[in-house]
């Protein structure tokens, strides 16, 4: 009984180990494929299990490579996939490659995978992250970050000693109240320059307070403590580090699902400079207002006087808005409200 033969498709045989080429067909004959020259010469054959057919990927050639070694190469792939289709054997890579309604909803699965890692996974890492951190690390990043500021933002103090002095008293006072104690803090003097009217606390309870903030708040050194009370609040509750974590988790997320952006994540962990972009969420800025009031009653001061910090923006600079001059300490007349309540509550519970 003859066997029944099939063109499958025309290419190239290649000899094994050989770089040489032969025009040729590819044919099903019986329970097996042979490769066969313009002169129908066989030059090559196998059984169907015996021969290795690669998988389609885009517009690459297909390759057939049988046991001797020996390549037949061909670019008509829709041949071949109509071929393995009859014989029950389908590309796995190219049925995902080619577009399905199916790819939609694995889209929507990534897309919600990438959402519950930046909302679940992230945060918790960061937990994670920050209760493992040696102290040597804020100790850099602080060295950094206030050695750049030195060198790029900021300018020697033009206050007087006296006016130093008075302010640096203060704060000492409500260091003291602080889990970190007196000895955990350093307050500089600057000039902000461009950067204006500002405070400061980088990681390791390093606090920069600037000319600008102190001109503007004119005579109310209370009110000063209790902003330098606050940044104090972002030291104790960590949030630099929360926010360079976080900030090098999403940058991860980014490289997990877009590829490589380069030294980004990198800067952020290594360089102390990224603290500079890293702005708090409202969340923690609420937090540390909290904590100045704390602080500010139990060293026996006025409690309530970073709430006028906030008066002063909007009565001297017309901030009525969600921002205010620091980029970092959004300013609304419904957290200044939040502070009055808080203090209030405090003292009625002290009572």
């Amino acid at each position: 009984m003859a066997s029944s033969v099939t063109e499958i498709a025309v290419g190239e045989w290649h000899p094994a180990g050989s770089s040489r080429s032969v025009p040729s067909r590819l044919i099903e004959d019986g329970g097996g494929v042979k490769a066969l020259g313009e002169d129908g010469v066989e030059l090559a054959g196998g059984v169907l299990a015996a021969v290795d057919i690669s998988a389609r990927v885009g517009a690459i050639p297909r390759r057939v490579e049988f046991p001797d070694g020996s390549l037949f190469e061909t670019t008509d792939n829709d041949a071949m996939d109509r071929f393995l289709k009859r014989k029950g054997k389908t590309s796995l890579v190219h049925e995902w490659e080619r577009f399905h309604p199916r790819l939609i909803a694995v889209v929507l699965a990534t897309v919600l995978c990438g959402v519950a890692i930046y909302r679940y996974a992230v945060p918790a890492l960061v937990e994670v992250a920050v209760l493992v951190t040696p102290p040597i690390v804020p100790k850099i990043m602080s060295a950094s970050t206030f050695e750049t500021m030195d060198r790029t933002l900021l300018d020697t103090s033009a206050l007087s000693a006296e006016r130093q002095n008075k302010i640096r008293d203060g704060f000492n006072a409500i260091a003291r109240q602080s889990d970190r104690g007196e000895g955990g803090y350093r307050l500089n003097f600057r000039k902000g320059g461009t950067i204006g009217p500002n405070a400061f606390a980088l990681p390791d309870g390093t606090l920069i307070v600037t000319d600008e903030l102190i001109e503007l708040a004119g005579d109310d050194t209370e009110m000063i403590i209790g902003v330098l009370a606050h940044e104090i609040g972002h030291v104790e509750l960590e949030h630099s580090l929360r926010q360079i974590y976080r900030a090098a988790g999403v940058a991860g997320l980014i490289m997990m699902i877009g590829g490589d952006i380069g030294s980004g994540a990198e800067d952020i962990l290594v360089q102390g400079a990224g603290l500079l972009t890293l702005s708090y969420s409202r969340g923690a800025e609420s937090a540390a207002d909290r904590h100045s009031v704390e602080l500010m009653q139990k060293a026996g001061r006025d409690s309530t006087a970073i709430a006028r910090f906030f008066d002063l923006l909007e009565d001297k600079l017309d901030d009525h808005g969600d921002t205010s001059i620091l980029s970092t300490h959004p300013g609304t007349p419904e957290r200044r409200k939040a502070i009055l309540d808080y203090a209030a509550q405090l003292r009625a519970g002290a009572q």
